[in-house]
């Protein structure tokens, strides 16, 4: 027998009910659940590690995991943890955050700014600060385990959450990977992260489809020349006139030989040449980053940087063993790319719990994320990345009436607004594991 029409919108608006229901119900946990959020967070922002020194920290995250009964391994990939919760049959999903802080003198004024100092590998003493916020990551990941763990008669499958180090300098994850990231545990179905934005006001939520963020290359150019008296410069083959010349035609790549509708950046960072003002040296240091985002841009870029410093030299009369020396870091990192069709499934149910007010679309931006190698281990693995908000409303506010420009990332001022931050992504990151573990 066919359920008539009214039959129809009642099962509907009974569904809608439930739904609603549910997510109030997870709202107020998340709530209920804030004041320990909070005390961890204050703990983790006054408490940095530098990239691959995450020892305190780690300890931290493995213990916080351990209590809620994951399976924990610690120093994976160096300071990584590796937390395992199997839940019956499922899909496998997993969650990451980022742990390193950066050598950053605090100037937040915050009662709880940081005054940690450390020892640099230079033998430098330097501050420390969590100017990135992977505290407030660290924390949201920590509030989603423990609603998880809470809630695990509401999904089924196996959660694997990692707390990664070093990706501040891009080696983090490629490091927990070549431990056996995905050998020794199980392997993911879907991979999910997110960060902070300093340039969104707390409680929003940022999502985009496709490239999220850039492939980010650091390179560094010996320039080598014929050094001599800079009264006699027909003697010489000066490389300061050859750095000059290399790094105008550099701008060439993005302008003349990527495709118009593909984006790159390639800038000069750090020149370093000579030593006085009527010496011309034999040899100058120019040390580049490279962002792109698909990889035969990135394949342009780089093969490009090489040709024309070669070039140039050449067209100096610079000998063959005179050549730049052109050499990519090995601390680059691949563009982070969200797969459409599951951006397009998470998007779609977390707008059931944020308005449009507070989930809106993101452009790509040049910046660098780690994460993107979860999912380029082939066979390739459908990955997420989402911005939570992190700046004080009022002052998102008065900076936009003002024209002001908020501290970045990376800035010693740079303080995100604890509560809705934590609040907004620990729901986001529970509501979209719910989502992953409920298909299959």
């Amino acid at each position: 027998m066919k359920l008539s029409t009214l039959a129809l919108l009642f099962l509907f608006l009974m569904q809608l009910m439930l739904c609603v229901r549910a997510d109030t119900a997870l709202q107020s946990a998340i709530h209920s659940d804030y004041p320990y959020l909070e005390a961890l967070y204050v703990h983790l922002h006054g408490n940095p590690e530098l990239s691959f020194h995450e020892e305190k920290t780690s300890e931290r995250m493995a213990a916080e995991l351990r209590n809620l009964g994951f399976t924990v391994t610690e120093k994976v990939g160096g300071y990584g943890v590796v937390g395992v919760l199997k839940n019956g049959e499922g899909p496998t999903v997993l969650l990451r955050a980022d742990m390193d802080a950066l050598p950053v003198l605090e100037k937040t004024g915050k009662p709880y700014a940081s005054k940690a100092t450390t020892v640099d590998a230079q033998g430098n003493t330097v501050n420390i600060m969590h100017a990135c916020a992977h505290d407030v990551n660290m924390t949201v990941f920590v509030g989603a385990a423990r609603r998880l763990t809470a809630l695990t008669d509401k999904w089924r499958g196996t959660l694997v959450m990692i707390a990664q180090p070093a990706e501040e300098v891009g080696a983090g994850a490629r490091a927990m990977l070549k431990d056996g990231l995905f050998e020794r545990f199980p392997r993911p179905d879907y991979n999910f992260g997110l960060h902070v934005s300093a340039s969104v006001p707390a409680g929003k939520v940022i999502y985009t489809k496709g490239y999220v963020m850039a492939n980010v290359d650091s390179v560094d150019v010996t320039v080598y020349g014929i050094g001599g008296h800079g009264a006699y410069p027909h003697r010489t083959k000066d490389p300061v006139v050859l750095s000059a010349q290399i790094i105008n035609a550099l701008q060439t790549l993005v302008s003349r030989e990527l495709k118009p509708i593909d984006a790159g950046v390639v800038t000069v960072g750090s020149i370093h040449g000579g030593t006085k003002h009527n010496v011309i040296p034999d040899k100058v240091e120019l040390q580049l980053t490279v962002r792109s985002y698909t990889d035969e841009a990135r394949a342009a870029l780089l093969d490009g940087i090489k040709r024309i410093a070669e070039g140039q030299a050449l067209a100096m009369g610079l000998p063959a063993d005179k050549l730049p020396v052109v050499k990519i870091k090995d601390e680059s990192t691949p563009s982070v790319y969200n797969n459409p069709e599951l951006a397009d499934r998470i998007v779609k149910v977390l707008g059931t719990v944020f308005d449009d007010e507070r989930l809106i679309p993101g452009e790509p931006v040049m910046g660098g994320e780690d994460f993107a190698q979860y999912g380029r281990v082939e066979p390739k693995i459908p990955s997420l990345f989402l911005w939570i908000g992190g700046v004080e409303a009022d002052k998102y506010a008065r900076a936009m009436q003002a024209g002001e420009v908020l501290p970045s990332l990376h800035s010693p001022f740079f303080a995100p607004d604890p509560q809705p931050t934590i609040l907004t992504g620990v729901e986001v990151m529970t509501t979209a594991a719910f989502e992953l573990f409920g298909t299959e």
